[in-house]
């Protein structure tokens, strides 16, 4: 369940950090990815030395590196992350967490991050039992926060009662539990278009449009993060794949798309078609560079490439799901509802370019997702991540039907 996840692993100062070593090893070596937040007081129990060496990344304490002055991104790291585990947990941090006190790296990565959150509280037990200690936990666990409660044993005042950080191993089968009930995906083929495609003129110039290619490759990482096998066909862009369970394809033109996905769409359970594919090809392409002479302008004769998502509609099988989507200008739900019907699909997922940061080249979509019986779902502006997880649900619906 761990293999390739990205977890940040967050020590608070207690001292139970010294089991985080444990904990960091153990996830290693079920082949997370970890990258530590240290809070500065948690420095003072274990060193970021022993962390780095155990982790293979630096240990990230301060928004800013020392002497350096390079940034360190809570951001970038929220999204990064599968998974977020703190442990331990102290109540100072506890506390911050609950009230938004985004005065350390640690907690305002937590304040940034996209992923199930982990807590294994560490404290002696009087600060345990303490009402602000048990209404912070409750307010965490109402924000959606997982809490891995702590053992009772005795603890650094040398007392007995509740407060032990919970043991490494039981930590990592906490998150594992968890990730396994989030792999509904899970055996899964899943084929995912993205991105442009170049229709070449001569060698360099060509045809296209300004698609980025992040919907479909945030759709293949949340496909791939369920437990699905994924295959990505993806044109022209900048962007890489984080999960090994991604095998990618780059492709130019769109009859190349169209012959690598209809390879892929025969042993696939689903196919989501995201790639912004370019309606002609140039006939009479230039072998050569084409010159500006004599004030002559060339004629580029036009062909109409074929329809990826019709073609493969025509041969969707019993129980495989098809998925489209429309980015129109002009009477956007009438268009979309017609491609349903003319490209047999299950659903289409249409966006509009009136819609502010949405479409091309943002990281933010606005979409309405709408099914074969013309009921449609609409969903606010929100990160093309969380968008991808709107679309996965309703592909995961629809298997289970």
């Amino acid at each position: 369940m761990m293999k390739g996840k990205h977890i940040i692993l967050g020590i608070c100062g207690g001292i139970a950090a010294y089991k985080s070593v444990y904990l960091l090893r153990l996830l290693v070596k079920a082949g997370a990815d970890v990258q530590v937040v240290i809070t500065p007081a948690g420095k003072e129990f274990i060193t970021p030395v022993t962390l780095s060496s155990l982790s293979g990344h630096p240990v990230i304490s301060e928004f800013f590196t020392a002497n350096t002055g390079s940034w360190n991104s809570h951001v970038d790291l929220g999204l990064w992350a599968d998974a977020m585990v703190i442990a331990p947990a102290t109540a100072s941090t506890i506390g911050k967490m609950a009230n938004g006190i985004a005065d350390n790296m640690l907690v305002t990565t937590y304040l940034s991050a996209k992923c199930p959150v982990f807590l294994a509280p560490a404290m002696d037990l009087d600060m345990m039992a303490h009402p602000s200690t048990s209404r912070n936990l409750e307010l965490l666990r109402s924000y959606g926060n997982h809490i891995i409660e702590p053992g009772v044993g005795e603890l650094a005042s040398h007392l007995v009662g509740k407060g032990r950080m919970e043991e490494p191993e039981n930590i990592v089968k906490a998150m594992e539990a968890y990730f396994a009930s989030k792999c509904d995906l899970s055996g899964r083929r899943v084929l995912i278009t993205a991105g442009p495609t170049y229709e070449r003129i001569d060698p360099v110039r060509f045809i296209g449009n300004y698609s980025s290619g992040k919907m479909g490759f945030a759709i293949a990482e949340e496909c791939a993060r369920r437990g699905a096998e994924v295959t990505l066909v993806s044109g022209p862009v900048s962007l890489k794949c984080s999960n090994p369970h991604i095998k990618r394809i780059d492709v130019e033109s769109a009859r190349q798309m169209l012959s690598a996905a209809g390879e892929a769409f025969a042993g696939s359970d689903v196919a989501i078609m995201c790639a912004a594919v370019a309606d002609y090809y140039v006939e009479n392409q230039a072998d050569s560079k084409i010159k500006r002479e004599n004030n002559e302008i060339p004629q580029i004769k036009l062909q109409r490439n074929p329809d990826i998502a019709a073609t493969l509609g025509a041969n969707n099988r019993p129980g495989q799901v098809l998925v489209g989507f429309a980015l129109e200008t002009d009477y956007e739900a009438v268009n979309a509802k017609l491609k349903i019907e003319k490209k047999n699909l299950d659903f289409i997922v249409l966006n509009s370019l009136r819609d502010k940061d949405a479409c091309f080249g943002t990281d933010t979509n606005k979409v309405t997702i709408i099914s074969r019986d013309g009921s449609e779902k609409p969903f606010g502006l929100k990160p093309k991540a969380d968008v991808a997880k709107d679309v996965v649900d309703e592909v995961v619906a629809r298997l289970q039907k």
